[in-house]
């Protein structure tokens, strides 16, 4: 009764398990259920290639323990052989060793018992006895080892370097032997007949005392092949390898001129007792090939994938499918939105003329509807009534494949009979296979273009009429091709239609080649003409020889219509100001000079009696000699001394007329570099003779360390000299005091943000000063406080300083609100970079030479 009750359960249970299951089936969308429906078996075939992936991938594991076990157990047991039997070895080396050191033996009975030895041990190939000093005393070769003074094959001449390595080998085991007192083992080498061998040493040891050592050579090759059991042998590789992993000797021979394959199980062991770094390497392979041979295997992947192949084949083609409908619905939709959005209308007709397509642009501009063209062979109605015959000859041109590529400039009317000017372009109608079946039409409504264009062509026409008229000339030039683009009636006229007119203007030289100036800029430098279009120049003055004319010539770089870059000039002709400006220059130059003049002419006799002193002087020396040489009371020394005094009185009235010589002589103006000092020290030294007759001292100081100048240092002492002069005259007419009876002239050097660098000339006197409206006009000319004065002495010095790119200007000083002097001023722009060492203190009023380092005035009294 229990049996049915259970049944009925677990039926049951099923049904409530389905029912979920099969709701959620029903709530999906087709789409989806075909998706799931698709990748269910997709995902068992998947499960199912993994099950069997991992199946095989155990048993492979399994495989591989199992060979490894077996492979470290050959390894051991190789080793314990050969292990066993060097420990053998090496006792009877070592009774050998003692019975030799306790009793004297001879060489042939060392023989006797060495080949005893060896006859049984064929791993020992050499047996020698070597003294405590290294030296051999006696030696034994196995039969096969033995040299018969031929070599064997394979074999090298035991060479230098062969005799290094076995020198070196066999002293470090030796050393180590006598050391020690115990057998040691050498590393491997090649004896003199090539074979790899190693060496163990024995001390023999005579009463404590070490008498020599018992060296034995062991071939390791005949190791390999005589204790290597031959049942590990023929499961696996052993081979004995080096402290580098270079295979020494080894039971498998590999082949010649073939890569040896890797082996894939490893196990190593070192060659117990030896310690010399050698090791028994025993290598396996599986048996079986794994995965790769396995037919069932193989056929299962085969099933699988081609069952998924197939299952991505199908869900990729449903993919495509819904891709490729979708896209279509697109490239239609866009293709309508296209076509309805467009501007241009598109017109195609058959090879017979019958119009097959327009699209709503066509019809826009023609008002006619789609129906209305569709199926129409000519006339069309949008042809014209008075160029239907025009319209029929074009026609028959786009039907033979005759249009123009430039397309055809028509005549199109309204469904209203307006007119438009249109253009119209014809091109092939060609269809997917590649056959043409009729012709696709263009046209585009160039009224307003039209218009423009028109407009623009009578704009040009008034611009040139414009350039043509001007007084100026005006050229444009190709940069790269140095053709002449344009010119006016101006440079026509002048220069003729030749470029090499623009090259003088634009070069300053007739025989320049016309694009020389612009080889610079010939490759653009890498930019693009638009770049370069909106660059210009200054403008210049150029003198053509040939006209006799000066030009003011203006230049910028545009793109010409074509694209190109061109260059513009604008040359003006300058020639009347030009000749005029000489004209000024030469009556300010005439006028300088004559200001010179008038001061030397105002300083007469203060000059008259500066010479009079060293004249009177070398007169009174020339009548004491005369009468001292005539009443024979002097002596040579004393007639030489009085000469020497009349000389440097001749020699000072020399240097008074060679200044004044210097200041007044008539001279180009011209720009040199020049020392603030010493044009301070030529004016003060000028001066001097003035204020000494007007009683009035003069302070100069000059800072250290200024900058060259480059002036005409004649102009600039004529300016200091007349600031001086009429500071002396206005401290003079008012009747100061002795203690304000003093002239500062200092020089020093000046930053400013107009200016930048200026070294800054400053006159300043205690005098009464001057009005306010007279310092607004004391730079006109021919203005003038005295009585007698012509007003151009301050005018000419404004124009010298701003002709050295200089600023002049004057103030009053004040002591609170009275007036205590006044002091002008003026600046020269200097060259910061250019440096001079500046010798600032001249001797002061005592005759003493101040502190060359000091920074206080230098004063000079006079």
């Amino acid at each position: 009764m229990s049996a049915p009750s259970q049944d009925s359960g677990a039926h049951g249970l099923g049904t409530l398990a389905r029912r979920p299951l099969g709701r959620w089936w029903r709530r999906q969308s087709p789409a989806r259920q075909d998706r799931l429906a698709t990748l269910a078996p997709l995902a068992s075939v998947l499960l199912f290639l993994a099950a069997i992936i991992s199946a095989f991938w155990y048993l492979r594991n399994e495989e591989i323990e199992r060979e490894t076990e077996t492979v470290k157990r050959d390894a051991e047991i190789a080793q314990q052989q050969i292990r066993l039997r060097l420990i053998e070895d090496q006792e009877q080396l070592v009774r050998l060793a003692r019975e030799f050191a306790t009793r004297e033996l001879d060489p042939a009975e060392f023989s006797q018992q060495a080949g005893s030895l060896s006859s049984d041990r064929p791993e020992i190939t050499r047996l020698s006895w070597l003294g405590a000093d290294q030296r051999p005393r006696a030696r034994f070769e196995s039969a096969g080892e033995r040299d018969d003074g031929a070599p064997r094959a394979g074999a090298r001449p035991p060479g230098a370097e062969l005799r290094e390595a076995l020198r070196s080998e066999s002293d470090w085991a030796f050393i180590a032997a006598r050391d020690l007192r115990q057998p040691m083992y050498s590393r491997p080498f090649k004896d003199r007949n090539g074979t790899l061998v190693f060496q163990v040493h024995v001390p023999m040891l005579a009463r404590g005392h070490f008498a020599g050592a018992l060296v034995a050579d062991y071939s390791i090759d005949v190791l390999m092949r005589h204790f290597v059991p031959s049942e590990v042998t023929r499961r696996h590789a052993v081979a004995v390898i080096d402290e580098h992993h270079a295979v020494l000797a080894s039971t498998v021979t590999p082949m010649p001129g073939r890569a040896q394959q890797r082996a894939s199980i490893v196990h190593e062991v070192p060659l117990a007792p030896a310690a010399n770094g050698l090791l028994l390497r025993a290598t396996g392979y599986r048996t079986s090939v794994g995965l790769i041979g396995n037919a069932l295997f193989w056929l299962v992947v085969a099933l699988s994938i081609l069952t998924v192949w197939m299952l991505l084949g199908t869900w990729r083609h449903m993919r495509r499918r819904g891709q490729i409908q979708d896209a279509l619905v697109q490239e239609t939709n866009f293709r309508r939105a296209m076509e309805n959005s467009m501007l241009t209308g598109m017109r195609a007709i058959d090879r017979e003329g019958r119009v097959t397509y327009v699209n709503p642009a066509f019809c826009a501009m023609t008002g006619f509807t789609e129906a209305e063209l569709i199926g129409r062979l000519p006339p069309y109605p949008y042809w014209p009534h008075d160029r239907v015959d025009e319209n029929h000859r074009l026609l028959q041109q786009q039907l033979q494949g005759r249009s123009p590529a430039g397309g055809i400039e028509v005549k199109v009317a309204r469904k209203n009979g307006s007119l438009f000017d249109a253009r119209m372009y014809v091109s092939p109608l060609v269809d997917a296979r590649g056959h043409q079946t009729g012709w696709m039409t263009s046209m585009t409504n160039i009224t307003e273009a039209k218009r423009i264009r028109d407009q623009l062509s009578a704009s040009h026409e008034r611009f040139t009429t414009v350039l043509e008229g001007l007084e100026a000339a005006v050229s444009v030039l190709s940069v790269q091709q140095g053709e002449l683009l344009f010119a006016n009636r101006s440079y026509r006229l002048w220069f003729g239609a030749d470029a090499r007119g623009h090259g003088l203007l634009a070069s300053g030289s007739a025989n320049q080649p016309p694009q020389a100036e612009l080889e610079d800029v010939d490759g653009y430098s890498g930019l693009p003409a638009q770049e370069l279009a909106g660059l210009g120049t200054d403008p210049r003055e150029i003198y053509a020889p040939a006209l006799d004319k000066w030009f003011d010539v203006r230049s910028r770089y545009l793109q010409w219509t074509d694209g190109r870059l061109a260059q513009m000039l604008i040359a003006t002709d300058v020639t009347a100001r030009r000749r005029a400006e000489e004209l000024a220059a030469q009556q300010a130059e005439k006028a300088q000079v004559s200001s010179r003049l008038i001061t030397m002419g105002e300083m007469a006799s203060s000059v008259a009696h500066e010479l009079n002193q060293p004249l009177t002087a070398i007169n009174n020396y020339c009548n004491g000699m005369v009468s001292r040489v005539k009443s024979s009371s002097i002596d040579n020394e004393g007639l030489i001394a009085a000469l020497q005094k009349t000389a440097r009185q001749a020699e000072r009235a020399g240097q008074i007329i060679h200044r004044i010589r210097a200041f007044v002589k008539k001279s180009e103006p011209q720009r040199v570099p020049a020392h603030a000092k010493d044009i301070v020290e030529d004016a003060v030294e000028l001066a001097s003779i003035e204020m000494r007759r007007r009683n009035v001292q003069i302070h100069h100081y000059v800072a250290q360390r200024l900058p060259v100048l480059k002036c005409d240092p004649i102009l600039i002492e004529q300016v200091l000299l007349n600031l001086l002069k009429n500071a002396a005259e206005a401290i003079d007419s008012a009747s100061l005091p002795a203690a304000r009876r003093h002239i500062e002239l200092r020089v020093v050097p000046r930053h400013t943000p107009d200016e930048g660098g200026v070294i800054e000339f400053a006159v300043t006197d205690m005098g009464p000063g001057l009005p306010e409206e007279v310092i607004a006009r004391l730079y006109e000319a021919f203005f003038s406080t005295k009585a007698e004065g012509m007003g151009i002495g301050l005018s000419l010095c404004r124009s010298i300083i701003e002709s050295h790119r200089g600023r002049i200007k004057a103030q009053n000083l004040y002591n609170g609100p009275n007036v205590s002097g006044c002091r002008f001023a003026f600046t020269l722009p200097v060259e910061t970079t250019a440096r001079i060492e500046e010798t600032p203190l001249a001797p002061s009023s005592d005759g003493t030479a101040p502190d060359a380092g000091s920074s206080t005035a230098a004063k000079t009294s006079s």
